[in-house]
């Protein structure tokens, strides 16, 4: 896996498995997605950056200042090719460094660039403007053609190839409309025209459109950053009005692919993601027709990613790299056959036994379908005509996407749980008598009634298995905006409405469901409440493909293992069945306890015992600290408790019922067991009611202001999460955890990362709640904060407890002493003469003296006859001390399991 890949997973959004909130929405829309196939292990370039001045703007006699890097293959005979790399929107030359060392391994110069307005580059931002970024690029073809180790093809003409993904694809595409000497072009996941890229139908994209135009920092107005003055007061006008003026169509068009297709020459490879609700398939579809019109060689292929998918399935992404490399090679390099099909594009099959993630299946047709796809299949859906109703300016509204997570939103929220109740109507089929390959643009027929004329609706398809899950495809929606409206239903007309390209196999026994919604977090909806009165057709017509599977090696050795796989599972399983101990019943003598651990034990099958027998409790007002050395055991005994691991024997109860994996006892127990995790461009605030939603109960019931009064964030918790110190996230993990108040809260290392003024309001967090008759769990390494924090605590060393109960008993007697004295060196001198086993000076005028049984009289007594004035005599053994004894140098060091 090359390092592009390790980038994106950093640079694009995900949403945590375990966590409902969870990192990363970042403000680099996308890095270039292109990785490389097959490529020397050994670097073989040299790498200079320069501050470039070209002469650019609409005069062309405007200089801006461009901080560039020049890839130069080391060992070439001959002028070599070249590729312009551009990157993403509020990236730099760093974010696509990865990408231009892989494509210098293979063989070319590469010369890649901050773009105006971003990083060390002068300027401001016109979002790929043909009069500023377009000619900026043209200024460096004209470099890289002046430079004596790139190949030309004439006389300030160089060999060269353009690659860039979202902002840098559709530079690509644009330079290659404005500038004949450009070779071949490799856009990705970019936009054909910004006019319907933020206003599909004429609705406001307004989610996307505000992380797109509030990303850019600096410059001399706050209000627009680096944009450009047009750019700002664009922006700023349509996320006013939630309409484009006249004005603004005009600047978004200039920006736009689009206007140039016609003129585009060179061989283009346009790969687009599957999963992108900001730049869907549709954008690629109009830019394939509008190169191919003109008889330019093009080439399409989706993936399972995109600007909310990330970089897709590890082998999804060997088919795209490779396809990258073939036409890269043969339409600049001159190596290589020509692509044999036209068409190429993916789905999600399975699991992975090799990768323990998804894989998918490819497939390449010989001619681009288009979204109508090759063929098509009817589905009937049934449903009344349904009454719905517009709140006032979309809010509440319902939630399908969220930028830069879409496509796993709907996982999170269960499906429709996005829909709320009275603002959607619901239409579904039958269940498929056989299943169905979709591949293209579903469409349905509406019918639509308004009061007032008009209406804007969202319409959305949903996969439905058997057991009610549902699933957004990518959390695509189509938001559709209707005029010239009767009042009665019976008066309306049928309007088509084409939905999002999507890529799916919908599974015999499934149902497709088709909602109508009246209101969309994403999307900019009418000020004026209203009641809309929504039908469908009964036909839902859904485009299909068919295919020739792409053969790859890869691919069908990881089916081979899953395979194996499987039949492993499959005995794992039937030996668990078979064997597994009937669930503890409640024990109603521990109802009014909020922890009892009761003699846990967890082995594995290759001997290691990870614990050997620990069982302690924990009751109301307490705050219980787990303490041991690495592979002590703590982490496995946390992990029993949050249900992530089963025990080989013993059990643990909460209020006397047993802690098993979705036990309904689960709901009075808070947990932070991982690091935070939030989506950066929500508050605090709405991370949490996002968190809360997911747990499927009413919001009444989370008491966030309890919650949010306890962890102390006041009005911060209605600032953005990116703007957060990590202090802050912590403490908004706490309040997480705290939502809803339980009775039990079992925190790992809940001060890990935190400054000591954090640490001290965190001291003050835990022992707040404890109160009122709950309790806190925490695993800590740092010991003297467990020591000020909890009441009691438990030592579990070698998978076995040595010490357990009040902190204050744990620490016992001390053995040593903090001595404040008149002169240290003297009275150093007089204690080693009394048999004390170690002095140690403790800053100008303390000793710590390990009295090894000496009675602390004597030792005043001494220093008194001695002349050496005695104020301060105070016990010092610690809790770290206490620690110490009781686990001394044994513990395995090797750590949890």
């Amino acid at each position: 896996m090359s390092a592009l890949t390790t980038r994106l997973r950093r640079a694009l959004p995900r949403l945590s498995r375990r966590r409902a909130t969870a990192g990363g929405v970042v403000l680099v829309l996308v890095a270039a997605l292109v990785t490389w196939a097959a490529l020397p292990e050994r670097h073989s370039w040299t790498a200079t950056d320069q501050l470039i001045t070209v002469n650019s703007g609409p005069s062309g006699t405007e200089p801006i200042t461009l901080d560039t890097r020049f890839y130069l293959p080391k060992d070439h005979s001959d002028k070599v090719p070249a590729v312009l790399l551009a990157h993403g929107f509020g990236g730099t030359k760093e974010s696509v460094s990865d990408d231009a060392e892989s494509i210098a391994d293979r063989g070319y110069a590469v010369l890649t660039w901050t773009a105006r307005g971003f990083g060390r580059s002068g300027g401001e931002i016109h979002l790929d403007s043909p009069d500023y970024e377009v000619k900026d690029a043209q200024r460096l073809l004209d470099w890289l053609a002046a430079q004596p180790s790139v190949r030309t093809d004439a006389a300030g003409d160089p060999r060269v190839g353009v690659v860039g993904g979202s902002y840098g694809g559709a530079l690509a595409l644009m330079l290659a409309g404005v500038d004949q000497r450009v070779d071949a072009i490799v856009p990705l996941i970019t936009w054909n025209n910004l006019t319907t890229s933020f206003f599909p139908s004429g609705v406001f994209k307004k989610s996307w459109a505000g992380l797109f135009f509030g990303s850019s920092s600096g410059g001399s107005d706050p209000a627009c950053g680096r944009f450009a003055a047009d750019v700002c007061a664009a922006y700023l006008k349509m996320a006013t009005t939630g309409e484009p003026d006249a004005a603004t169509t005009a600047l978004l068009a200039k920006s736009s692919p689009a206007s140039v297709l016609d003129k585009i020459k060179a061989p283009t490879l346009l790969i687009q993601g599957e999963v992108d609700t900001l730049f869907p398939l549709s954008e690629a579809d109009a830019n394939a027709k509008g190169i191919a019109a003109t008889g330019t060689t093009v080439r399409v292929a989706w993936f399972t990613g995109g600007h909310d998918g990330g970089d897709g399935p590890q082998t999804d992404q060997d088919r795209t790299h490779a396809l990258t490399a073939q036409w890269l090679d043969h339409y600049v390099k001159g190596e290589g056959a020509a692509p044999s099909n036209s068409f190429t594009y993916s789905r999600v099959a399975g699991f992975s036994a090799l990768d323990r993630g998804l894989v998918t299946n490819g497939y390449s047709d010989p001619s681009y379908p288009g979204l109508a796809g090759t063929g098509s299949t009817s589905l009937s859906v049934t449903g009344a005509a349904q009454r719905i109703a517009a709140p006032p300016n979309g809010n509440p509204a319902g939630l399908s996407s969220l930028p830069g997570v879409g496509g796993q939103l709907s996982s999170l929220l269960g499906g429709a749980a996005g829909d709320l109740a009275g603002q959607h109507a619901t239409f579904e089929s039958t269940p498929l008598t056989s299943a169905v390959e979709v591949a293209g643009s579903p469409s349905v027929k509406l019918r639509v009634a308004s009061p007032t004329g008009t209406a804007t609706v969202f319409v959305k398809l949903y996969d439905v298995d058997p057991t009610g899950a549902e699933t957004l495809s990518g959390g695509l929606i189509a938001p559709v905006r209707l005029t010239g409206l009767p009042a009665g239903i019976s008066a309306a007309q049928p309007v088509t409405v084409t939905l999002p390209a999507i890529v799916r196999r919908i599974d015999q026994g499934h149902t497709v469901r088709v909602v109508v919604a009246t209101s969309d977090q994403a999307f900019f909806t009418p000020a004026t409440p209203t009641v809309y009165t929504v039908a469908v057709e009964p036909v839902v017509t859904v485009p299909t493909v068919v295919g020739t599977p792409i053969a790859n090696p890869q691919v069908i050795w990881r089916w081979v293992l899953l395979g194996v796989l499987l039949v492993i599972v499959a005995g794992v399983v039937l030996t668990v069945l078979l064997t597994r101990r009937r669930t503890p019943a409640k024990v109603d003598e521990y109802a009014d306890t909020p922890l009892i651990v009761r003699d846990l034990r967890k082995a594995y099958d290759d001997g290691f015992v990870a614990v050997e027998k620990v069982a302690f409790r924990v009751e109301r007002g307490q705050v219980v600290g787990l303490l041991g050395p690495n592979g002590a055991g703590k982490t496995t005994t946390l992990r029993v408790l949050m249900g992530l691991t089963m025990p080989t024997s013993g059990d643990a109860l909460v209020f006397g019922q047993p802690l098993v994996p979705g036990a309904p006892i689960l709901s009075r127990v808070g947990a932070l067991v991982e690091g935070p995790g939030f989506l950066p461009h929500l508050s605090g605030y709405e991370n949490l009611t996002a968190y809360w939603q997911a747990t499927g109960r009413p919001l009444a019931d989370a008491r966030f202001d309890e919650a949010l009064e306890i962890a102390g964030l006041g009005e911060s918790v209605h600032r953005r999460t990116k703007n957060y110190s990590h202090g802050m996230r912590q403490r908004l993990a706490i309040a997480q955890a705290m939502l809803g108040l339980p009775d039990l809260l079992v925190l790992d290392e809940p001060t890990d990362g935190l400054d000591p003024p954090q640490i001290a309001e965190m001291r003050r967090v835990l022992r707040r709640y404890a109160t009122d008759g709950r309790a806190v769990l925490v695993s800590s390494h740092l010991l003297a904060e467990v020591e000020q924090t909890c009441t009691h605590a438990v030592v579990v060393n070698k998978g076995r407890i040595v010490a357990a109960g009040p902190v204050d008993d744990i620490v016992g007697e001390s053995p040593s002493v903090q001595l404040g004295v008149s002169d240290v060196a003297a009275a150093s001198k007089v204690l080693a003469g009394l048999g004390v086993r170690g002095v140690t000076p403790d800053g100008d005028s303390h000793l710590i003296v390990d009295m090894n049984g000496t009675p602390r009289e004597e030792v005043v007594a001494s220093l008194v006859k001695a002349g050496i004035g005695v104020d301060r005599v105070m016990p010092r053994r610690r809790l770290e001390d206490a620690f110490l004894a009781l686990v001394g140098d044994n513990s395995r060091g090797s750590g949890d399991r």
